[in-house]
This record gives C-alpha cells, structure tokens and sequence, in this order.
C-alpha cells in the first residue's frame, strides 16, 4: 500500500470538485496547521482558491472554504516572464 501526504488527499479531494473549509482539511487529514497544505499546493501550482462563504438562511455564521480554480491569465504571464529571465 502507498502512504499518501496530507497534500496528496487534499489535492484529490480538490481535484474531484469537492470544496474544504479549514477545519475539514485538518480533521479529514490529521494536520495541524491546514494553511500550510494549501500553501504547498499553491507552491507546487495549483491554483488552490479561498472563497468566503456566506451566512444561510437560517443566520448561521459565514465558512470560508477552499477550492481548486483556473489560474488567471495574468498569472500564468507572470510565470512565463519568470521562467524567460
């Protein structure tokens, strides 16, 4: 059996469409600090967005969630005029 990272999941979670709040990724995948799984997938590419939740009907309070996106096309100009110099 191959062990997984914590980013591995998470990357798979995301890769699946799923979203994941904070508290889901360091539950789900037994990390302390889930900002830095996001943060290591950002690093490696992946353009691993936060989107802020909102209150729902019945006034609960607003989750901020997590979710793999397109990176912008200012971005990915940015990372090619990187790599030119």
């Amino acid at each position: 059996m191959k062990n997984t990272t914590a980013q591995d999941r998470a990357l798979a979670t995301f890769m699946n469409g799923d979203t994941l709040t904070a508290s889901q990724i360091s539950s789900r995948f037994g990390v302390a600090n889930p900002h830095n799984v996001v943060y290591a997938l950002r690093r490696k590419g992946y353009a691993i967005h936060l989107n802020e939740g909102r209150k729902g009907s019945r006034g609960r309070a607003k989750s901020d969630f997590y979710r793999l996106g397109q990176p912008t096309k200012a971005v990915i100009a940015a990372g090619y005029a990187a790599l030119a110099q």
